[in-house]
């Protein structure tokens, strides 16, 4: 390898570091990459390597707006998510990978494995969708990003997916209800362009009291897919990702060691 590309394999690496960060594991035979739902951010998995064990390394999103990326403006459509993703992901495609999204995350992992597949001809080993209606499905959410603060803090709260001691505390208020509104932006925008389905596999997972997908509309994934697809409900409302952790960790890891 020249000086030149050695130059341009660390930067790429530098870059890809700002937009991943990776749990590695000596022995893995599987990459699971992590996308965060609205507002939430990597620490959502930080424990889910130990929890699926040294055969599945996790690979968690940074995205702009949060945690180590506070200071960079977070993106308001989701082009310019996939964008960076895209440019950044490259290096870490060394191992069979499978991608995970909560909510918005969902709709990430979605776009970000047909970008792929257009253009490197690349898709993930699996898709694990959770809480998020098909793509193709309409819009039903109300828009909710350019409410009044008043108007807009009650709908966070009525998610329940952000603690009230957080929403409380005016200094994190502060920081989190411009990345919210921000995300939420992201997932009211987004339209979804028609295309050739996936090849991969696809894992749906969803709440039982989740008031804001159905079960009709996580089943439509199955039209996103000539793999085959599958569905998953537990208990919990929209953000059943955390108190379900534990059994969509085992499903997940159970899913990708049973293809090897």
């Amino acid at each position: 390898m020249d000086h030149s590309s050695r130059s341009q394999s660390v930067a790429n690496t530098l870059g890809a570091s700002r937009w991943f960060k990776v749990s590695s594991q000596s022995q893995a035979r599987f990459r699971l990459f992590c996308f965060p739902y609205a507002g939430g951010g990597s620490a959502s998995f930080h424990t889910w390597s130990r929890q699926l064990g040294p055969q599945i390394e996790v690979a968690r999103a940074l995205l702009p707006g949060r945690e180590d990326r506070l200071r960079e403006p977070a993106c308001t459509r989701l082009e310019p998510i996939i964008e960076g993703l895209t440019r950044n992901i490259f290096p870490y495609l060394d191992l069979p990978f499978a991608f995970f999204g909560h909510s918005m995350g969902g709709i990430i992992s979605f776009e970000l494995a047909r970008r792929l597949r257009w253009e490197y001809g690349l898709e993930p080993q699996q898709l694990f969708i959770s809480g998020r209606r098909s793509p193709h499905l309409p819009e039903r959410d109300p828009r909710v990003h350019d409410l009044p603060e008043p108007e807009f803090l009650a709908e966070v709260e009525r998610l329940n997916g952000t603690p009230k001691e957080v929403l409380a505390h005016a200094e994190w208020r502060e920081i989190l209800i411009p990345l919210l509104r921000a995300d939420f932006a992201v997932c009211h925008t987004y339209v979804h362009l028609p295309g050739p389905p996936l090849r991969c596999p696809i894992t749906v997972l969803g709440g039982l009291q989740d008031q804001k997908v159905s079960r009709e509309e996580l089943q439509a994934w199955r039209t996103q897919t000539t793999g085959p697809s599958r569905l998953h409900m537990f208990p919990g409302d929209h953000f059943f990702i955390n108190s379900q952790q534990a059994a969509i960790v085992r499903i997940i890891a159970d899913s990708l060691l049973s293809s090897l």
